[in-house]
């Protein structure tokens, strides 16, 4: 007897259709499965047996052969588990195989019955609904998350025999509803707010003017000044999360096994912060089928890199790509896969090995040669994919000890969805999301200067001996910040303001 089931596997950020072969036939009892599966898929024999006696059924004493199609593609995880056992159970007469035509399968399975969650619900629901079927039936711990694609009703079971007897109309499932728009206002709040930073308003300031055109920041100053405490905060004066754009973002969540049943959806900012003994795979992302990284699963929001200089300079030079693409890239022999990540890179670095070079209450213990490695372990080339470079200096105690005193992430994120409105505006019809990501020829079209601003920026770039890209990141920044000021053009005060967010490059001058 043949029976085949529908189910699906991930690759990259996306779940591909795979028909579960099962064909029982005579001969000595045997178990194999074939299709390019990997350690785990094969081990599931023992699962299924397991599974299947302890649910009630007996396993059939034939030569079983399972086929993974198509077979060129490998596969890999648990998640064929449940399919296997029904196209067993099916092609042995226990379930009726009409019903089984119209559904994707996907589960793990406990060897007393019960059915585990798997990583990728998300995407094999969208994976379901672009094939037309009728529903997925999926591990109850995945139902809310993969029902927040709607065009498909998903169906969550806690067991084999709930599921045998869904197929064979004796059980009924209620699919799992979701109103995705309800879940995405009630999940999209932080618990973090830039009311809580004390002092620091020229700080705050350069915040702004990088979450109001997604500009990447690095932040410079002794330890203890606050760096790490607002960048936590920027993702809370970031645009809200779109629906689209969560969708997108809960897909590499998905895949990454970070997405719970009470939390079905990413509805606010990533915010990804690495330790910085990480390695290039744990950052870009990798393995035998590569899966992704921190900069992917900070897609959309922001990768926090703190004491940027003791990270591993080949795992910083791997940055370069997605900074300026947008997307990562990791090919392998078998296969080639490109995950999203869009984010903005927001740094924090001491001004010296022991800290203190810019505290004026500590001394500074570094020499001018100390000083001078530490700050070369960040290439020119990264150095210049950052366009805001900030100094941070130490808070005073009646800034610590004193009232509130600046704006709300509420007020900070109004103003800064009114600049985002206008690059949409000026970038209507276009692949540009924002000021940060200007070409060459957007740069030459929106970002043009006065007289008095080319006099100006022409004395910096020869003084300071900036590069053709720091020369771009200026214009940029000098852009964004007429946009929050509500300008057209761009003033001589917005190129002031753009040319002092280069600290790195004015010391090094």
């Amino acid at each position: 007897m043949l029976a085949k089931i529908l189910s699906s596997t991930l690759l990259g950020v996306d779940a591909y259709p795979i028909d579960v072969e099962v064909d029982l036939s005579n001969g000595l009892p045997t178990f194999t499965t074939v299709g390019l599966p990997d350690a785990a898929i094969r081990e599931s024999r023992d699962r299924v047996k397991a599974a299947m006696v302890n649910s009630g059924f007996a396993f059939p004493l034939k030569r079983i052969t399972v086929n993974l199609a198509p077979a060129h593609l490998r596969k890999e995880g648990t998640a064929f588990d449940l399919p296997i056992a029904l196209g067993i159970l099916q092609a042995a007469g226990h379930i009726n195989a009409e019903s089984l035509q119209h559904y994707a399968v996907v589960g793990e399975l406990s060897l007393d019955g019960r059915v585990k969650a798997v990583a990728g619900a998300l995407p094999m629901a969208v994976a379901a609904r672009h094939q037309g079927l009728a529903g997925l039936l999926i591990p109850a711990a995945n139902a809310a998350e993969a029902a927040v694609i709607q065009e498909v009703s998903v169906f969550g079971v806690e067991t084999l025999a709930q599921a045998i007897g869904f197929f064979n109309g004796t059980h009924p499932i209620e699919p799992t509803v979701c109103d995705v728009q309800s879940l995405l206002e009630r999940q999209a709040t932080y618990t973090e707010d830039f009311a809580d930073v004390r002092g620091q308003h020229h700080v705050k300031r350069a915040l702004e003017v990088a979450a109001a055109g997604a500009h990447n920041v690095l932040l410079i100053g002794p330890p203890g000044s606050g760096k790490s405490l607002m960048a936590r905060r920027l993702p809370t004066i970031l645009p809200k999360v779109s629906l689209d754009e969560a969708v997108e973002t809960s897909k590499i969540h998905s895949i990454s096994g970070l997405l719970h049943g009470d939390h079905a959806l990413v509805a606010t900012r990533p915010f990804r912060s690495p330790h910085h003994s990480t390695s290039d795979a744990g950052l870009i992302g990798g393995g035998n089928i590569p899966t992704p990284g921190e900069a992917s699963l900070a897609h959309n929001g922001v990768l926090f890199l703190d004491e940027l200089p003791e990270f591993r300079r080949s795992v910083l030079e791997v940055l370069r790509q997605p900074l300026e693409d947008a997307q990562v890239t990791i090919a392998r022999a078998a296969m080639t896969l490109t995950f999203p990540a869009r984010f903005m890179l927001a740094a924090a670095m001491n001004p010296c090995p022991c800290g203190m070079l810019t505290d004026p209450k500590h001394a500074c213990t570094c020499t001018a040669q100390q000083i001078q490695r530490y700050t070369a372990r960040i290439s020119g080339p990264l150095l210049d994919r950052i366009d805001i470079h900030v100094e941070v200096p130490p808070v005073s105690y009646a800034e610590l000890s004193g009232p509130p005193d600046g704006d709300t992430s509420a007020v900070i994120r109004a103003r800064v969805n009114v600049a985002r409105e206008r690059q949409h505006a000026r970038f209507a019809g276009t692949a540009t999301p924002h000021n940060a990501a200007m070409g060459v020829r957007e740069i030459r079209e929106y970002c043009q200067l006065d007289a008095a601003g080319e006099r100006m920026l022409e004395q910096v770039m020869t003084h300071f001996g900036l590069s053709a890209r720091a020369h771009d990141r200026i214009r940029k920044v000098a852009r964004t910040i007429a946009d929050l000021e509500g300008s057209d053009g761009i003033k001589i005060a917005h190129l002031a303001e753009a040319i002092q967010y280069r600290t790195l490059d004015r010391k090094q001058g």
